[in-house]
């Protein structure tokens, strides 16, 4: 069924309880209560966050359906969308879908089983595209225990109550930190580790003057590419790294037994402790373009870390250790014979192998397994496995041992995760299938990944936003 934002709506216009600071951030003085969990499928994980729970874009769910049909997999229910591209994000029974309209920023809350909605909080947002693309926010929700956090494209940092959407606490991190305009706004989401809230800001030394995205080019650092909140007040607590910001969502990965901080800022690879912000280390990566960004997530290969972009440079594996990143592969420096090339879209990894959408834009662009291995003497190479001329740039999920890729224009695909073979086993083209109103499922732009959660499979185009039955309740 479709569904109005009508329906069963609470807008939250009111700030229970809190307090001002001295910078104007709003801190919660609040205790809410427990939100309740609203699933009633037993089986099943939530995905709270960007890139799922473990930040490496994989589900541990079992039981998928490998058959689709000429129907394709069943159509739970859909919901329209605002402007915006990032994916939403469910926990406790409720999906998170965080969208503009008109001239505000919404976060709205559904019933995850039904797209029901049971509240909707919105502010408003002054952002203008200078590149053509939307003006709607880029980050996903985050939510942890009882709170949601959103990060606007213009930089408002805000927390919320899980159970009705009252505000606990803001922050206006463009103003705060004097932040210089990025070529497409805040595009980095946010995460949460332990009682921090770890945000990609990238701000600039103080100044009287209006910034703009003109300014991009002289801009200066000030020590704030990675700054750690107090999750539960919005306290400031810990900053890292003098660098801006870029659009890679940064992660948490254990490496060798150790919680490690990874952001690829948009001067390259950034590594820290995530409890405090110390032992950081870096190593460049940037294409020497001015109008390029770092937009990829970096990922883990064993105890190992790629970062990646499409511009200009290709890929970089490091190892981390004590005394900083060792570099142990660079891609070559004519483009064409690069092998790991992801402009915004996720790898995923496999074993030794990573499955990619390589390319900045169609139609220089393909999907494509690489082999990393290191030889008897300890030098790391590259193998493409295998590489299919697919103009469709795609995210993707992996889960019970296969690859569940979405394409840019609404192709929807399951694939085994074989490092030896491409091969498609089922197929959906949600772009030409029409919900009851007529409309496509899928109307592009569809550039974030799919979420699964206990057995639903939600994806996102520029219209609306669908669930799915990936695996029959039982």
């Amino acid at each position: 069924m479709s569904l109005s934002t009508k329906a069963c709506s609470i807008v939250v216009i009111l700030v229970a309880s809190t307090t001002i600071s001295s910078n104007g951030s709003l801190f919660s003085q609040e205790t809410k209560p427990a939100a309740e969990n609203l699933w009633t499928r037993q089986t099943g994980e939530d995905w709270p966050r960007m890139l799922g729970p473990r930040y490496d874009s994989k589900s541990s769910e079992k039981g998928i359906l490998k058959s689709w049909g000429s129907q394709g997999l069943k159509v739970v229910w859909t919901a329209g969308t605002g402007v915006g591209y990032g994916n939403g994000v469910v926990a406790k029974g409720r999906w998170f879908q965080f969208d503009r309209f008109g001239n505000s920023e919404r976060l709205t809350c559904h019933r995850a089983e039904t797209g029901e909605i049971l509240w909707s909080w919105e502010q408003p947002v002054i952002y203008f595209d200078p590149y053509g693309y939307n003006n709607g926010p880029r980050c996903s929700p985050v939510v942890d225990e009882d709170r949601v956090y959103v990060y606007g494209v213009s930089g408002a940092l805000v927390c919320l109550s899980v159970s009705d959407g009252s505000v606990l606490w803001k922050r206006d991190l463009n103003d705060e930190f004097f932040v210089v305009p990025n070529f497409f706004g805040v595009g980095a989401s946010p995460l949460v580790y332990q009682q921090l809230l770890w945000v990609m800001v990238g701000g600039s030394p103080k100044t009287s003057k209006i910034l703009t995205v003109n300014d991009l080019p002289g801009a200066q650092p000030d020590g704030s590419a990675m700054v750690a909140f107090d999750k539960r007040t919005g306290e400031l607590k810990h900053k890292v790294g003098n660098y801006l910001a870029s659009y890679a969502a940064p992660v948490v990965r254990s490496i060798d037994g150790k919680d490690v901080g990874i952001a690829f800022v948009r001067e390259g690879l950034l590594t820290f402790d995530p409890k405090d912000g110390s032992h950081p280390h870096f190593t460049p990566w940037r294409s020497s373009i001015l109008e390029s960004v770092n937009a990829a997530a970096p990922v883990v290969i064993g105890n190992k870390i790629l970062a990646a972009e499409a511009y200009e440079i290709g890929g970089l594996l490091v190892e981390l250790t004590k005394n900083g990143h060792r570099p142990l592969w660079r891609d070559e420096k004519v483009r064409k014979y690069q092998a790991v090339r992801p402009h915004w879209t996720n790898p995923i990894v496999v074993g030794q192998s990573v499955f990619v959408s390589s390319g900045r834009n169609q139609p220089d662009t393909d999907f494509r397994c690489v082999d990393f291995k290191s030889d008897s003497a300890g030098k790391w190479d590259d193998k493409v496995q295998w590489m299919i001329n697919n103009r469709d740039r795609m995210t993707g999920v992996w889960i019970e041992d296969h690859l569940l890729m979405l394409g840019e224009n609404g192709t929807l695909q399951l694939l085994p995760a074989d490092s030896k073979k491409h091969s498609v086993l089922a197929e959906m083209e949600l772009s030409e299938m029409m919900d009851r109103d007529r409309s496509p499922y899928i109307a592009p732009p569809s550039w974030a990944p799919p979420v699964i959660s206990h057995g639903l499979l939600y994806v996102r185009g520029s219209n609306k936003v669908i669930c799915m039955e990936l695996i029959p309740n039982r």
